[in-house]
Order: structure tokens, then C-alpha cells, then sequence
């Protein structure tokens, strides 16, 4: 069973979701406490655009304009 189902269609390809503020609490199946649905699912929906497990993938620049990225850590 896919508890985000009725996000998925408000995914955005760059991994952004628009969440409400409201605090309805909230555990997925780890255990994690989220302070409502929309907030669990977009960090759910994130973790699956950036490993490409879901049908969400990031965008990729192409070469042409990638500029020298610093990493943070």
C-alpha cells in the first residue's frame, strides 16, 4: 500500500513538494515522527527521486550548463 499515493501527482520533478504547516502528527513505517502527512510523504517522495526508485528523477544539467559545484558538508 503506497501512503503517499495522493501526493504523488503534486511531486514536482526538481523534489519539492508544497506542504501545509497544520500539525496533525504523523509515523511512517520506521517509526519517525512528521509533523503531518504532506511533510512524510515529501521527504519519502525526495528519498526516492534522488536514488531514482520512484517514477520520479532528478533533472540533470546538461554539460553545457554544469558550472564547478562546491560540496558541502
Amino acid at each position: 500500500q503506497d501512503d503517499c499515493s495522493e501526493f504523488r501527482s503534486q511531486f514536482e520533478a526538481g523534489g519539492r513538494l508544497s506542504c501545509t504547516r497544520e500539525n496533525a502528527p504523523v509515523r511512517d513505517a520506521s517509526g519517525k515522527q512528521h509533523t503531518n502527512k504532506c511533510l512524510m510523504c515529501a521527504e519519502k517522495l525526495k528519498k526516492e527521486a534522488q536514488r531514482g526508485g520512484g517514477t520520479f528523477q532528478r533533472n540533470k544539467l546538461p554539460a553545457s550548463e554544469r558550472t564547478n559545484q562546491v560540496r558541502c558538508s
